[in-house]
């Protein structure tokens, strides 16, 4: 700790996280923080131009509501998002992102985004809410846009943030550390914006051996959203509510193309589509059951059923559907066979722009997809409040959505503000507002950034901390460094030690308690009271092993605190798993004790912990439908 120089940076705004929410946030703070006299700052953990969940590329943007195309309606994508989530969900917040979202998308095709269009100069969209995209640089295409807003004084990178600083109930800025330079930094700030993505690697991943670090959500989000909210003392939503993909197995391949613009099928390993032969169990789920389309865990459920059945493996069967597009072409065998290539190039573009390791694997083993079908798997579960789960922050609501009923519930002064003074979500962030997606995630870090500097505006006072707090911080916050330095020669092997564990290990310690009792795969994602109370348990055991990790370099002290933010996802996840006393998501996860959806459930679980005390808070929140 001695060698550590402590850099001290202050700023009005400070923005966390350099994925598709902090980079809109950047954009729109630097426009109003110019106009006001004031000044922002973004600080990333890896490189702006390559950070967050599309850094690999992406070939479609999932959200475009077509608001001025009179396509569809701001109701439309309510009601899409109400039913897909079962019911629980923040309309406020959907709609605020929802009416915004095609100005972003504009924006990404202004600063060079290629997005596909037809002869008439229409954009190609691949379902009803999504575009297709030539996405491989669509990150660098955005952070490029940020870096110019913002300037690059105002920029940090390989900066790891691991915890909140706070002044009384307002936050008060952030501490962490490089992973590069022996330096210790600590950013104060007027209000401070999180958008440090989600959370994966909470369960044990179906990658293992060869293939660990495998994940569909890009392996370096963490949790440090959920652990800087949580430590800030604000109320988190939707802990529950992971979310499990269906993609390509073994490479985590997207399904999105080929279900909706192939149309392709799914079948059991004896060619039954699940969808048919299951339709069914959609009885126990109504309303929800019998919505179109149908909602994503219930897919998913059916397909389990059949695994469950012993009737996998389950199979994307790409060459039917390449087959049936090009069926119309027939009678030409040089147009059949442009067809043909045409579609052939198309699935292998849908890997190459977002999944290159899908790629490798059906090379790898011998596929093509125009003759062999392909085999598809639940993944693993992952947090992440921007695609099918909800899992974040409980923020405010913009005022002009609300109503006479929500607004004693939904809104607290500034848009997306969590319920600490000063504290603004956006992308996984923030909780109960699902389906943004990477445009949505982008148009809503505009939107609280905006608000921040709003706030800033009206409280235009720096909060105080002392340097004893700080001081105290650092020698948390370093101490796996000074552990392993202290203790690492009393055995022939550092990793085999008495007087500490090492982050890797510590990872498959939480992995496990996780599989086993939290629903994982192991376990078929199912759970119940018995099991969570024994996954507590064990929990606690890990939390006070947490207080031994020790590192041997800084990406090693990065691991550190990575997995120390996994552990309070994953606290705050079981906790809220067993409040919610019924099975509300089956597909995401099952609870055996509690099978059945409850109407007096039909509230939003929400969960806090106390800084004063250290303890946990649980708490129903009424959901208000504000569109018919």
């Amino acid at each position: 700790m001695a060698n550590f120089e402590t850099v001290t940076v202050n700023t009005d705004l400070l923005i966390v996280g350099g994925g598709m929410a902090a980079c809109g946030a950047a954009v729109e703070a630097a426009y109003w923080a110019k106009k006001n006299g004031l000044n922002a700052v973004i600080v990333d953990k890896a490189a702006l131009d390559r950070s967050g969940a599309v850094a690999m590329g992406l070939s479609a943007i999932n959200q475009y509501v077509g608001l001025k195309d009179g396509d569809n309606t701001l109701t439309d994508y309510v009601n899409y998002v109400r039913n897909d989530l079962m019911g629980i969900t923040r309309e406020d917040l959907v709609a605020s992102i929802a009416r915004h979202v095609d100005g972003t998308v504009h924006l990404f095709e202004k600063w060079g985004l290629p997005i596909w269009k037809d002869e008439d100069g229409k954009y190609v969209h691949e379902g009803r809410w999504q575009l297709m995209i030539n996405g491989e640089s669509y990150k660098v295409v955005v952070a490029e846009a940020a870096k110019n807003a913002i300037g690059i004084d105002n920029l940090y990178e390989r900066v790891f943030i691991v915890g909140p600083l706070m002044d009384g109930d307002r936050v008060a800025g952030a501490v962490g550390f490089s992973v590069r330079e022996e330096k210790f930094y600590v950013f104060k700030a007027k209000a401070v914006l999180v958008a440090m993505g989600g959370a994966v690697h909470v369960f044990k991943p179906r990658s293992a051996g060869e293939g660990l670090g495998r994940a569909w959500y890009p392996p370096w989000n963490s949790g440090s959203s959920a652990y800087f909210t949580l430590k800030a003392g604000a109320e988190m939503t939707c802990q529950e509510v992971r979310f499990i993909p269906v993609r390509f197995k073994d490479a985590y391949g997207p399904v999105g193309a080929w279900f909706l613009l192939f149309k392709s099928r799914a079948t059991n390993g004896f060619g039954e589509n699940y969808m048919q032969t299951n339709a069914s169990e959609l009885e126990k789920w109504v309303p929800y059951g019998k919505v179109k389309p149908v909602p994503a865990n219930l897919r998913n459920w059916l397909m389990m059923l059949d695994v469950m059945d012993g009737k996998g493996p389950i199979y994307m069967r790409t060459e039917e559907a390449i087959a049936n597009i090009a069926e119309q072409y027939k009678d030409d065998p040089k147009a059949y066979k442009k067809k043909m290539k045409e579609l052939e190039s198309e699935a292998w573009e849908d890997f190459l722009d977002m999944t290159i390791s899908q790629a490798f694997l059906w090379a790898a083993t011998n596929v093509a997809p125009e003759e062999r079908s392909s085999e598809i798997a639940a993944a693993e579960p992952y947090f992440i409040g921007s695609h099918s789960g909800a899992s974040g922050a409980w923020v405010s609501g913009p005022e002009d959505l609300q109503t006479d009923e929500t607004r004693g519930e939904y809104f607290w002064g500034y848009a997306h503000m969590s319920t600490v003074k000063g504290l603004f979500c956006a992308g996984d962030a923030s909780g109960a507002s699902s389906h943004k997606f990477s445009s949505g995630s982008h148009a809503e870090g505009r939107i609280a950034a905006k608000a921040a500097v709003k706030f800033i505006i009206d409280n235009n006072t720096m909060p105080n901390v002392s340097d004893e707090t700080i001081e105290g911080l650092k020698k948390e916050i370093l101490a796996p460094l000074d552990r392993f330095a202290q203790f690492s020669k009393n055995t022939t092997d550092p990793d085999v030690n008495p007087d500490y564990i090492r982050p890797k290990m510590f990872m498959f310690r939480l992995q496990k308690i996780m599989d086993e009792y939290a629903g994982g795969v192991t376990s078929q994602f199912m759970t119940s009271k018995v099991m969570l109370d024994k996954g507590l348990e064990l929990l606690a055991f890990l939390k006070e092993d947490s207080e031994k990790l020790a590192a041997e370099n800084l990406h090693e002290l990065m691991r550190c605190w990575e997995n120390i933010h996994r552990m309070w996802q994953a606290e705050a996840h079981v906790r809220t798993i067993l409040f919610r006393e019924e099975t509300r998501w089956p597909g995401y996860y099952f609870r055996a004790d509690c099978p059945e959806m409850k109407d007096d459930w039909k509230v939003f679980a929400n969960c806090r912990w106390d800084p004063a005390s250290g303890e946990w808070e649980m708490k129903k929140r009424p959901v208000y439908q504000i569109f018919d």
